[in-house]
């Protein structure tokens, strides 16, 4: 996951209401060899993601705590979210989108890619959400309460010593997951890789979001 939250142990899979941090959105991105490196991040604000159509192998879910950092004075306050992971993912028509206040007025960040024909290609993903809608969502194989709380069929955030093994946890993993007309709200999200086909990130005046 994003070394931006910290983690702590969430003993039961809840995702509950939180006072969010009023902050400016600071958005950073690398691009090499035509990748999204390592992540996608945000401190102190949720941001939007929409899909065409989301094709997962070794899916897993899980329930933790971010600790999101405001920008404006370094409070820190603790963000119950569910965490959904991929070992690969193919995605189409992506869009992303953050509101980023500014002295002068309001602008949206928007990231367009995998709208020509092309998919966005994505391994090891993991997606920090407190919200999410589908038309369809489908998994193949599904295990739900995983028994001792060992999820293996999807990938699990070794980088924090409180999110491995979940005994006493709850989880769900699947062989697969097909979802269409994705909306997330999400605190971050990481991957291994990100290769984004078509990208056009655009900043512009005013509130332009995915949804």
């Amino acid at each position: 996951m994003s070394q931006t939250f910290g983690k702590t142990r969430w003993k039961r899979f809840a995702v509950v209401m939180v006072p969010t941090l009023a902050a400016t959105a600071a958005v950073g991105v690398s691009i090499a060899q035509g990748a999204l490196a390592a992540s996608f991040a945000l401190s102190g604000a949720s941001f939007k993601v929409e899909a065409g159509t989301l094709h997962g192998n070794g899916f897993s879910q899980y329930g933790t705590v971010d600790t999101v950092v405001s920008t404006k004075d370094g409070s820190k306050a603790p963000m119950p979210v569910a965490v959904s992971g991929f070992n690969s993912a193919t995605i189409t028509n992506l869009c992303q989108s953050v509101d980023v206040p500014m002295p002068w007025g309001d602008y949206t960040l928007r990231i367009l890619a995998g709208d020509a024909g092309t998919p966005v290609q994505a391994s090891k993903l993991y997606i920090d959400m407190t919200d999410l809608k589908a038309d369809t969502a489908t998994f193949n194989n599904i295990n739900i309460g995983v028994a001792g709380g060992a999820i293996s069929k999807g990938p699990v955030d070794s980088t924090s010593a409180s999110q491995q093994g979940f005994a006493g946890s709850f989880g769900q993993e699947a062989d697969s997951a097909d979802l269409t007309n994705v909306k997330q709200t999400a605190w971050a999200t990481s991957a291994g890789t990100f290769a984004l086909a078509n990208m056009h990130l655009n900043l512009s005046s005013g509130s332009n979001p995915c949804f």
